[in-house]
């Protein structure tokens, strides 16, 4: 009897896969235009209209609550209500007012019922402020934030994006669909298992079940709050003047006369920065300016120093030590010429 249950357990357990192989394949279908229709059980359909947030705390998603107020009508994408769209933005912002332009936008994101999912600050070469916020606010309210954004600061860039994660999101939901019937039916089984080899077999593939089915729940939760909540990056920049925006000039003349204008105020500009950056290290620069006095005061003591030595030697010149005699050059001694002896007249003669 016992060789009888385990040749018929194989069989239960294709007919199970099967049955919810098929179930899963008509969970989902798409049509050739793009959008996506959802068919799937009612015995295991899931709620993706629920709403989700970030815990600040956990890091993990929580639900929203049930009670919280609904939107405000306001121009929202255009996009069909099947379809799941993500929407994000990148802006850059700034601001001669740097702290009420934080509280602004802080007060700005608690309006659209978002919040601050980080922040951080930092001073930039010239000892301006510098503020970076990651923000979420609902989808519905991503065009009115990013339009009211402008009311509040001076907008440099803004960049917007959005993509379509419908095809994932189905496909992920269908798949959910499928571990569901297979766990229903593997449970069935469990139910009328009687041996241990049965029963260790299908508790088994149970427990793989529900993992799939924890890790397939996670995925459309985190993309129901992708999709519920656009994220935003803001850098938000402390400037002693803001940007002008430059119309274009036609003509040489109005050419020539902006050249000007832009010149003066660059110089403007540099000038005022020139003097901040004094007034903020000027100690700083005072221990420079005495450095280089101090090294000044030296070169010019030492270059007096030799100049008067110099005319001292002029004036008062050391006595020259005497000169060693040189001897007068010795002529040479030419030998004289002797004159010849007179030699006497031979025979005895005598000279008169």
């Amino acid at each position: 009897m016992k060789n009888g249950k385990i040749k018929w357990l194989p069989l239960l357990l294709a007919c199970a896969m099967a049955a919810a192989l098929l179930s899963g394949c008509g969970g989902a279908q798409y049509n050739s235009g793009g959008s996506v229709a959802k068919s799937t059980p009612s015995e295991a359909n899931y709620d993706t209209q629920a709403a989700y947030s970030m815990d600040g705390a956990s890091g993990g998603w929580a639900e929203a609550p049930t009670d919280a107020p609904a939107p405000e009508p306001v121009s929202a994408p255009a996009v069909p209500a099947n379809i799941k769209m993500i929407y994000t933005a990148d802006i850059s912002l700034e601001s001669t007012q740097f702290d009420a332009a934080v509280e602004q936008l802080e007060a700005l994101v608690a309006e659209k019922r978002g919040w601050m999912e980080r922040s951080s600050f930092d001073n930039n070469s010239r000892n301006y402020r510098r503020a970076y916020f990651t923000v979420r606010v609902p989808a519905e309210q991503f065009d009115s934030f990013c339009a009211s954004v402008g009311n509040l600061c001076n907008i440099l860039s803004i960049n917007r994006s959005m993509e379509d994660v419908s095809e994932i999101y189905y496909d992920n939901e269908a798949r959910l669909a499928t571990q569901r019937t297979k766990l229903a039916r593997l449970q069935e089984l469990l139910a009328q298992a009687t041996s241990m080899e049965d029963i260790i077999t299908l508790e088994s593939a149970i427990s793989e079940t529900e993992l799939a089915i924890e890790q397939l729940t996670g995925t459309l939760r985190h993309y129901d709050s992708l999709v519920g909540y656009s994220t935003i990056s803001i850098t938000l920049s402390e400037v002693f003047q803001l940007t002008e925006v430059e119309e274009p000039v036609i003509g040489f003349g109005a050419k020539l006369a902006e050249a000007f204008r832009s010149g003066s105020r660059g110089f403007v500009s540099w000038a005022q920065g020139a003097l901040l950056d004094l007034a903020r290290n000027w100690v700083g620069w005072l221990i420079f300016l005495v450095i280089c006095a101090g090294i000044a005061f030296l070169i010019v003591s030492g270059v007096r120093r030799s100049k008067k030595r110099r005319a001292a030697a002029r004036a008062f010149p050391p006595p020259q030590p005497p000169r060693p005699q040189q001897p007068a050059p010795q002529q040479p001694i030419t030998p004289q010429k002797q004159n010849p002896a007179p030699q006497k007249p031979e025979g005895g003669e005598q000279s008169k």
